[in-house]
């Protein structure tokens, strides 16, 4: 494929164990779970650097059992936080502000960067790991959907590697491992649970509650990517991400409602034949299959039993009701730019909807209204005009939600 030269060269020396390993979002769902992979495999890796934004009592328990030289936290408040919970006789380096991110990215002697922080705030430290030239375990679908052609890019020049964790993407590269590429390709296709919504009416759609919202019918996940999912962004993101994985134009990436999230995802072949990667709801799965590839380990959990889990489903989504995956696709065609937009408006409104202070239909009205707005920046500009592209969306956003100036989401006739 025409990105997988970049993201995965087949040239890349395999790294040996164990391997020196940082994680980026380590207090999250994604690093809680990379922490139990690690701590059922301890002679795979030595855990060099953790960074957990400012949740200091999980972040001391974490440094504590896995004992990294270096920590990360986002301010000075957490910071003295942790260095009171730590244990006696146990003194790491202790970084503090976003930039810290971006040096436990980039730390000489770490092999294997996992970037699993939550949102757009991931995309810096992301792109500094590229230009490290490290392997990347991406959990961090906004790092691509902000500035995916700056770390292809990075990745070209580095010889960094990039492995999906997202159970969707990994599903997809397991599948592609072995073909030829672009000649063997015919199109990908994303799986989705829809939500705990799907098959709702408009009506109930706009008396949704945040505690709703965040009750997946399938995965343990964060707040944010809880309601992404109800709202289908999460999948739309996706696509975006798919996009620039697999160097693909939109047209060439489905998404597919399965409910019983089985199915992970799937690869079509120019011969109609396709591909599918299947296995328990589990984030581990994948998480292992990044921080060990091509190793494959055992993993302390349950396993499918296809007698047990029953009939599989599949149906097409519905973008009239859930208009974000439409939105993402647009905002993808549109520009490269504009996917900054669109990121960082959903962001805005996610937040603003579990605050109550909007309604579950706003989301999308305000994505919509702010990549209206938006001005697609030239093709060539650097992550500063990206940053700035997203802080200008965020404040812009904020602004039409307190003034109402939403518009609802394109029917289809429009």
């Amino acid at each position: 494929m025409k990105t997988y030269i970049s993201l995965w060269p087949p040239q890349a020396p395999e790294l040996p164990f164990p391997r020196s390993l940082a994680i980026l979002g380590s207090t999250g769902s994604i690093g809680v779970n990379a922490l139990d992979v690690v701590a059922q495999h301890p002679d795979l890796f030595r855990v060099a650097a953790l960074a957990g934004g400012r949740n200091a009592r999980r972040l001391a328990e974490q440094a504590a059992a896995f004992r990294p030289g270096v920590l990360a936290v986002l301010d000075e408040a957490t910071a003295a936080e942790l260095k009171r919970l730590l244990p006696a006789g146990y003194s790491p380096e202790i970084q503090v502000g976003p930039a810290a991110y971006e040096a436990v990215a980039s730390l000489p002697g770490v092999d294997l960067v996992l970037s699993a922080i939550v949102g757009a705030a991931g995309f810096l430290p992301t792109l500094a790991a590229a230009k490290a030239g490290k392997r990347i375990a991406l959990a961090n679908k906004e790092s691509l959907v902000m500035g995916g052609r700056l770390i292809r890019a990075a990745c070209r020049a580095s010889g960094a590697v990039v492995l999906p964790v997202d159970s969707e993407h990994n599903a997809l590269f397991q599948a592609l491992c072995g073909h030829n590429g672009d000649e063997d390709l015919a199109r990908l296709i994303l799986t989705a649970s829809g939500g705990p919504f799907r098959g709702r009416d408009a009506a109930f759609l706009a008396s949704v509650t945040p505690a709703q919202a965040l009750s997946h019918p399938n995965w343990t996940m964060g707040a944010k990517i809880s309601v992404d999912s109800a709202t289908l962004m999460n999948k739309g993101l996706e696509v975006i991400e798919a996009c620039h994985l697999y160097g693909l134009p939109v047209s060439s990436v489905d998404v597919l409602v399965h409910p019983q999230s089985i199915v992970h995802s799937l690869v079509e072949f120019v011969d109609g034949s396709q591909l599918a990667h299947l296995g328990v709801p589990d984030m581990r799965i994948p998480i292992a299959h990044c921080l060990c590839h091509p190793r494959r380990v055992g993993l302390n959990m349950p396993r499918l039993d296809l007698a047990s889990a029953g009939s599989l489903t599949f149906e097409a989504p519905d973008e009239t009701l859930f208009p974000c995956l439409g939105l993402a696709k647009a905002a993808f065609a549109a520009s490269h730019s504009h996917p900054v937009a669109l990121n960082a408006a959903n962001e805005v409104a996610v937040e603003l909807f579990l605050q109550g202070r909007i309604g579950f239909p706003d989301i999308p009205r305000l994505i919509e209204a702010a990549l209206a707005r938006h001005a697609a920046l030239p093709e060539q500009c650097g992550a500063a005009e990206l940053i700035q592209a997203d802080a200008e969306t965020r404040r812009e956003t904020l602004a039409a939600a307190a003034n109402g100036t939403m518009r609802p989401p394109r029917t289809p006739e429009e």
